[in-house]
Order: structure tokens, then C-alpha cells, then sequence
């Protein structure tokens, strides 16, 4: 039997290795999400439980393509397509998801946004409305992928997903709970992403406790634009690679893989974007577990910081009128915004590494914040633009 060491001695060889009295301060690393990360684990004061998802085995969704029918079981929508049989689809545009024929043998997700993401600040009811009579088993899209492009922080986004979140229940009610599908974009921070997707689960099962329920949120994760870069579609593919895989453990029911080229994208990079999801998948078998990371220490701790801070900002988006009213007096765009450029002043300052980018660059800075940002709108900025 083993001889447990104490926690002293460990201490002892690394300030041996490392050469200095003051270990914490070394290994110890700032973050833009203020978490706090510690050097090493031996606990964790309040284990989670298992987190479970919506599907047994995370669905590997590819872009419709005739000649992928036979070997494709999940698909992403963006036109009408007839004579599909026993898919997964998930509905990707607004008209189609209006007026698509519903096949029985067929099951349907609703990717569509329902909240404007402009200063109007609205939910569109009469869409609800429409989606809600439709025979899919998810109907309502919340995305919150936009907000992560955006430059959003992971608290940001959790409890913006809540705010939209609690819109639709005072409208429609709680019945609405199990109608949602959260469209996530999962970013470069791995254990800080699989983080994001076990609490979206935790916040939303408190959420709905509130209502007597105990509803498990369904999650449509897709790989960032935010990190990419025009130049580098090698280095696009091992980062898009490690979002995948962290959306799977994080327990994603469904992922889909953006095409790694930003420029001259083509059938074959699009096939390849999507074989990142099947090596993963049957290579590693990840996609089966519902939550690969539950007994970690670093990833449970994380996941609980998150949580706390996602709930009190969004108490903090209630209390200043909702997500809608934010929105149409500018709060949120001015929220995002502000952490968008101080993301961005990382990146230019090199601490954020972006290897190609900032680390081993090939070009100069070519565009300033001001010609990337807007403080009056959410929209898609890769980081990678400044210098391309």
C-alpha cells in the first residue's frame, strides 16, 4: 500500500525545481474572466453531482450534402432538403423553420434566434408563436454563440442565455422550458469551455427549479471564428480540433465544426472541418459520456465560480430592467464591448498567445480597435483582424 505524502513536501520538490520560495506566484495565472485557477488540486470543497445532457451521445452535425445522406446521421439545415429519412435535423434559417414539412421519421431542431440582437431589443412572439405549433422537439433557438464571437466573456454569455432565458418564460411561460435549444460557439480557453458547457446545464436546472421543474438544458455547441485566422488554416485546425473536444466533454448534445479556412473554403476543407468530429467521436469515444469532466477538481471548482458569477450578473441584468430593455438602451452592447477590446488588448500585447497571429507573426498591425469595435453593436470580430 501506498504511503500518502503530504501536501508540504510536494511544495518542498517544486520550490526546489522552481527555485524560488514563492511557488503561487509563479504558477499562478491571470485570466480575463477573473476565475480564480489554482497551481494544483487535492479537493474540492463542494463535489457536483453528475450533469447530465438531453441526448444519449452528442450529435455530429455536418452541412447538408447529397452525397453525405447515406453516411451523415445530423444535419444543419439552411435550405429546404426533401425525402430525408430517420436524421437529426437542426433548422438553421428563419424562413425554413416557418414553413418547413415536418417527416415523421425525421426528428427537428430549431436553431433560430428569436431575440433581435439590435438595439430593439425584442422577442419576436409571432415567430414563437409559429415554431411553438411546429412538430419539432426542440423549437425555440437561444444563441448566445454570437455574444462569445462578439468578444463576450464566459460570465457574460452564461447569464445573457439566462436573461433571454427568463424573457420567454414571462411571456410564454415555464412550459417554454423544454422547447429551448442554447446555441454555444466554444472558444480557445479548453478546461475554461468545458467549464461553460457543465454550467449552462447547472444554471439552467437551478433556473427551473424555481418553477418546480428540474429541466436539463439541450446545447448546440460550435466551433469560434473569434480565434481564427485567414493565414494560418493549419493552426485554424488544431484550435477548432480542441473546441470540439471540449464541447463533448463539457457534454454538448450536438456539435458542428466551422470550415477551418476563413478564405478559399472549399468542399474538401469542409469535409475535413467536419472529420474532426468523427476521429474525436470513434477515436476517443467522447461523445458518449454525459459528463466526461465530473470528478475533476479544477474543472468542478471552476465550473461552481462560474456559476456563482453567471447568477449574480444575471440578477444584475433583472434588476436594471431584463435583457430586452439592455439591450434597447445599449447596456449590453457597452458590457461586451468593453471586454471585446480588453481581450483584444491582450491579444496586441502578447499575452493572449495566437500562435501566427501575435506569437511568430507574419504581418504588421493593419486595423486599430476602433476600426474593429463598435460600442453600439454585437457583432463577429476575429481577433486575428488586426493584424491581417
Amino acid at each position: 500500500m501506498f504511503k500518502k505524502t503530504p501536501l508540504q513536501d510536494w511544495e518542498e520538490v517544486v520550490q526546489k525545481q522552481l527555485k524560488t520560495e514563492n511557488i503561487y506566484e509563479i504558477l499562478s495565472k491571470e485570466n480575463l474572466e477573473d476565475i480564480t485557477v489554482k497551481p494544483y488540486y487535492d479537493s474540492v470543497p463542494k463535489p457536483l453531482t453528475n450533469l447530465p445532457k438531453v441526448e444519449e451521445s452528442t450529435h455530429l452535425v455536418s452541412l447538408y450534402h447529397e452525397s453525405s445522406e447515406e453516411n451523415v446521421f445530423a444535419f444543419l439545415l439552411n435550405e429546404n432538403v426533401e425525402d430525408l429519412e430517420e436524421k437529426v435535423l437542426f433548422v438553421n434559417n428563419k424562413d425554413l423553420a416557418e414553413h418547413i414539412s415536418i417527416d415523421e421519421n425525421n426528428r427537428y431542431f430549431s436553431l433560430v434566434d428569436v431575440f433581435s440582437a439590435d438595439e430593439k431589443g425584442a422577442v419576436n412572439e409571432q415567430l414563437v408563436k409559429e415554431l411553438l405549433e411546429k412538430n419539432f422537439e426542440r423549437n425555440i433557438g437561444i444563441d448566445i454563440s454570437l455574444h462569445q464571437n462578439a468578444g463576450a466573456s464566459i460570465t457574460q454569455q452564461l447569464a445573457i442565455a439566462l436573461a433571454k432565458t427568463k424573457e420567454l418564460t414571462e411571456i410564454f411561460g415555464a412550459d417554454i422550458l423544454n422547447k429551448i435549444v442554447f446555441k454555444t460557439a466554444v472558444g480557445a480557453n479548453y478546461f475554461f469551455e468545458i467549464s461553460k458547457i457543465r454550467t449552462l446545464k447547472l444554471i439552467f436546472n437551478q433556473f427551473s427549479k424555481e418553477f418546480g421543474l428540474n429541466e436539463i438544458p439541450f446545447i448546440f455547441s460550435e466551433t469560434t471564428l473569434r480565434n481564427k485566422s485567414k493565414k494560418d488554416p493549419e493552426n485554424n485546425l488544431i484550435r477548432s480540433t480542441l473546441e470540439l473536444s471540449a464541447a463533448m466533454i463539457g457534454g454538448a448534445d450536438a456539435v458542428f465544426s466551422n470550415d477551418y479556412k476563413i478564405e478559399n473554403a472549399d468542399s474538401v476543407s469542409e469535409e475535413i472541418s467536419f472529420k474532426q468530429q468523427i476521429v474525436l467521436a470513434y477515436e476517443s469515444i467522447i461523445n458518449v459520456f454525459e459528463d466526461a469532466g465530473n470528478g475533476s477538481y479544477y474543472i468542478d471548482d471552476v465550473t461552481q465560480q462560474f456559476a456563482e458569477r453567471a447568477w449574480k450578473r444575471f440578477l444584475e441584468i433583472e434588476e436594471k430592467g431584463g435583457y430586452c430593455e439592455l439591450l434597447k438602451c445599449g447596456w449590453i452592447q457597452q458590457q461586451i464591448y468593453n471586454q471585446s477590446v480588453k481581450e483584444q488588448s491582450w491579444v496586441e500585447e502578447g499575452r493572449i498567445k495566437i500562435i501566427g497571429v501575435n506569437l511568430y507573426p507574419k504581418l504588421e498591425k493593419t486595423k486599430s480597435v476602433e476600426e474593429m469595435y463598435s460600442e453600439n453593436e454585437i457583432k463577429a470580430v476575429r481577433l486575428a483582424e488586426m493584424f491581417e
